[in-house]
């Protein structure tokens, strides 16, 4: 999910206090829960964590539902996850460098609300297909959802490096990345336990998908003014020549190319393990969406506790020297799993 290239050019320190100094003046820093306390970070940090919790709720209790309760002649349950999965990533190779674009030209927080609002259109849409059981319906929201988070993720990228200064930003990201690893853990936790209530699931699921909605809007408004960092930019309307001069353009950087690849790589990984759990569960296991949704537990809170601990192992600095090791933790435990 790599932001666009504009938005990696550094942020210069004297824009960064502009815009924390719009927000709430920093305060000495005294760990990264405190952020929760402050208003430039905490109405954003809720925002995304009900956009993750909603993105995985509607995801994963269409695939539990595909996997356990639907018959589909053109979806079989094994290829239900990886399908709905690459659905939800297209968004994300067609449109984040437009994305981007829109990120460095508009006010963020103002982006962050219509963005909200997309949401609830769509999961207006999800929950009277849940209730018909329309797959066809649910995919093509997939699909809007996929859209939605890929619109919002340069902006959420954007919006840290404004608004903390370089001693909070390695715990801001931390939280950041906790909190969506939480949201997604929650999200499918629950996704496959209102599914699977009898008579009632997919109605369950229907309204849940609507109330996160409208509460990520609501917080959303919460969220201070983040000014445009290029308010003259022209938007390229073309999503694949603009994707492809991101691309040159990250290519002239070797660590940028190379983190690029590495967070891309590192999503893939566990996206390919996110969409296995209810067919691994089912067909291995021998489980029901119980079993799945304590696959996703574990998964979860294994990650949330990984992202807590940079800051810790890093000493507030950004440390590159932890991404081989968590590389290699990820590939000896995964052989481990395989065996």
């Amino acid at each position: 999910m790599p932001p666009d290239a504009s938005s990696l050019a550094p942020v210069h320190r004297s824009d960064r206090a502009a815009a924390a100094s719009d927000a709430t003046d920093p305060v000495p820093h005294n760990g990264q829960f405190a952020l929760l306390r402050e208003r430039r970070f905490a109405p954003f940090f809720w925002t995304q964590f009900a956009g993750a919790a909603n993105d995985n709720l509607f995801k994963f209790a269409f695939t539990v539902m595909v996997t356990y309760q639907l018959q589909l002649s053109w979806m079989p349950p094994a290829m239900a996850g990886l399908a709905i999965g690459a659905l939800f990533i297209l968004p994300f190779l067609l449109f984040s460098a437009t994305a981007g674009q829109l990120a460095d030209k508009y006010d963020k927080t103002r982006l962050m609300r219509r963005v909200k609002d997309l949401e609830i259109a769509v999961m207006a849409l999800a929950a009277w297909g849940f209730l018909r059981a329309d797959a066809a319906v649910l995919l093509g929201c997939v699909f809007l959802m996929g859209l939605h988070s890929a619109l919002f993720g340069p902006v959420k990228f954007a919006y840290l490096p404004q608004v903390l200064d370089e001693r909070e930003l390695t715990g801001g990201n931390g939280m950041v990345e906790m909190g969506t690893f939480v949201a997604i853990l929650l999200g499918q936790v629950a996704g496959g336990l209102l599914v699977a209530l009898p008579r009632v699931g997919h109605g369950a699921v229907a309204v849940a998908c609507v109330l996160l909605a409208l509460a990520g809007r609501v917080v959303a408004q919460g969220i201070p003014r983040s000014a445009a960092t290029d308010p003259g930019l022209v938007v390229n309307g073309n999503p694949f020549v603009e994707t492809w001069r991101n691309l040159a353009l990250a290519r002239r950087d070797v660590v940028v190319f190379r983190s690029l690849l590495g967070i891309s790589w590192m999503w893939f990984f566990g996206a390919v393990f996110l969409g296995q759990f209810p067919s691994f569960a089912k067909d291995v296991l021998h489980g029901d969406e119980r079993v799945a949704s304590l696959l996703l537990v574990l998964f979860s809170v294994g990650v949330g506790t990984g992202a807590l601990l940079c800051e810790v192992l890093g000493r507030r600095q950004v440390e590159i020297g932890l991404v081989p090791l968590g590389a290699i933790g990820m590939s000896v435990f995964a052989i481990d799993l395989y065996v």
